[in-house]
C-alpha cells in the first residue's frame, strides 16, 4: 500500500515465528499449552508497524482524538505514552483542532506548563484556546494586555463567546476606570456576537434597546430581541443530548416550583441553593440553565478557591454560572430594590434572577449606607423591572 508520500507499509517483516510453550504445573505435569507468537530472526532489531507509519497519518489520527476529546485527560494520555507520540501530538495541526472541552482544565490544576500548552495551542490558531486563556490571564492572572489581546484574537475569528466577553468589558470599562466605558463599542459587539448566535449576547441587545443604553432606545425592538433569545434558549435546550427521553422533556415543559438543579453549582459556594423559579418561566417552562462555558468554570473555581473576594472591596458576579469578578471597586451593578447582589451584565441578572434571586430578593432600606463616599458607585439595575420587560 502506497502513501502519499510515496512510502510502502512493510510487506517482508510480517514473517512471524510460531512456538509452542507448554505450561507445567507444580507436579511437573502438563496442563496445557499455548501459543506465543515473537518476531523471527531475521528481522530482530528492525522497525515495528507503528514506527512505519507516515507521520501525516499519525498527525490526522491525532487531529481526530484532539477535535473529540470530552476532557483533557483523553488527549494527556497519549503524550506519556511514547516520545513520537508525545512529538506528533503537539504538532500546530493537532492542537488547532484541539475541542473546547480539552481546555476544561480545573482551577487547582493550574500551573505553569497547563499555560504553556494553552499557549501553544493559541498560536496555532485554536480560537478556543485563545478565549480561554485569554480569560485566565484577564480575569485571573490579572495580565489586562495579553488577556485582552488574546480574546480580540478569538473576536476576529468570530469567536462569538470572545466577542461577547470583549462586550462586556466594554460596558464596565474592566481594566481601567469607570472613563473608559465605550458603550457603543459594547453594542457593537453585542450584536455581532447575536449574530452568530450567542443567547446571552442577544438578551444583552434586547436590554440595551428597551433602556437605550449605548445605542436609540427601542422598546419594541428591544422586546422582540429578548423573546427571540428565549425561544433560542429553549430550542437549545431541547435539541441538546441532555434530552434523553419525552419524559424528561416533557418535564421540562411544566412549571413545577421545586428547585431545578444548576450545572455548575458545585463549582461555587457562594449559592448553596437554587430555588425552583423556571428559566423560562414567561413562556410556562420549567428549563434547567445551560451548561457555562470552560472558561467561565474556570473563574469560579479560581475565585472559590480564594474564599469568594478576588480582592479587596472587589466582589464576584452573583450569577452561579459567570466567575467573572470586579478589578476596581462598585465596578458591577447592584441590584436596586435589596443591594445584596451585583452583576457584570444585564444578561447574567435577568438569567439569575429567574434562577435565584426572584425568590430571594427583599427591599432593604439604605442599602447604600455601608459603602462610603469614596467609590464610583455604578449605577443599580432593577431586577424586577428587566424581567418583567423581557418577556
Amino acid at each position: 500500500m502506497r502513501t502519499r508520500r510515496g512510502l510502502c507499509y512493510p510487506r517482508d517483516d510480517v514473517c512471524l515465528e510460531k512456538i509452542v510453550v507448554r505450561i507445567k504445573g507444580f507436579a511437573r505435569n502438563n496442563m496445557g499449552c499455548r501459543k506465543r507468537r515473537r518476531l523471527s530472526p531475521e528481522i530482530a532489531g528492525k522497525r515495528d508497524f507503528f514506527d512505519a507509519l507516515p507521520d501525516d497519518l499519525v498527525i490526522s489520527v491525532l487531529s481526530k482524538l484532539s477535535s473529540s476529546a470530552r476532557c483533557p485527560s483523553d488527549f494527556a494520555n497519549v503524550l506519556v505514552i511514547c516520545k513520537r507520540l508525545n512529538s506528533l501530538a503537539l504538532h500546530p495541526l493537532v492542537l488547532s483542532k484541539a475541542s473546547p472541552k480539552m481546555f476544561a482544565i480545573k482551577a487547582r490544576n493550574w500551573s505553569e506548563s497547563a499555560q504553556r500548552f494553552l499557549k501553544n495551542c493559541a498560536d496555532a490558531g485554536n480560537v478556543e484556546a485563545c478565549y480561554t486563556l485569554g480569560m485566565i490571564l484577564f480575569y485571573c492572572l490579572e495580565n489586562r494586555g495579553s488577556g485582552a489581546s488574546l480574546m480580540a484574537k478569538a473576536a476576529i475569528s468570530s469567536h462569538a463567546p470572545a466577542l461577547y466577553s470583549l462586550a462586556v468589558i466594554q460596558f464596565n470599562g474592566s481594566g481601567g476606570s469607570k472613563n473608559d466605558k465605550d458603550l457603543r463599542a459594547g453594542v457593537a459587539l453585542c450584536a455581532r456576537a447575536a449574530f452568530l448566535g450567542h443567547i446571552d449576547a442577544l438578551r444583552e441587545l434586547g436590554h440595551c434597546l428597551q433602556d437605550g443604553y449605548g445605542v436609540q432606545q427601542n422598546v419594541l425592538e428591544g422586546r422582540r430581541f429578548l423573546v427571540q433569545a428565549n425561544a433560542r434558549e429553549l430550542a437549545a435546550v431541547l435539541s441538546s443530548a441532555a434530552v434523553e427521553s419525552n419524559k424528561f422533556t416533557r418535564s421540562w415543559l411544566t412549571w413545577s416550583p421545586h428547585p431545578i438543579p444548576h450545572p455548575n453549582l458545585n463549582l461555587s459556594h457562594r449559592h448553596p441553593a437554587v430555588p425552583g423559579c423556571p428559566l423560562l418561566s414567561d413562556f410556562g417552562c420549567n428549563v434547567p440553565a445551560p451548561e457555562a462555558h470552560p472558561a467561565c468554570k474556570f473563574l469560579v473555581e479560581w475565585f472559590s478557591a480564594q474564599g469568594g473576594m478576588p480582592g479587596p472591596g472587589l466582589r464576584l458576579c452573583s450569577h452561579v454560572g459567570c466567575g467573572r469578578p470586579e478589578t476596581r471597586k462598585h465596578e458591577f451593578r447592584r441590584c436596586s430594590v435589596c443591594g445584596a447582589v451585583n452583576y457584570c451584565s444585564r444578561a447574567c441578572q435577568a438569567l439569575d434572577w429567574k434562577l435565584r434571586h426572584k425568590a430571594e430578593c427583599a427591599p432593604v432600606e439604605r442599602w447604600l449606607e455601608g459603602e462610603g463616599d469614596g467609590g464610583e458607585g455604578n449605577e443599580a439595575v432593577n431586577g424586577n423591572d428587566d424581567v418583567i420587560e423581557e418577556s
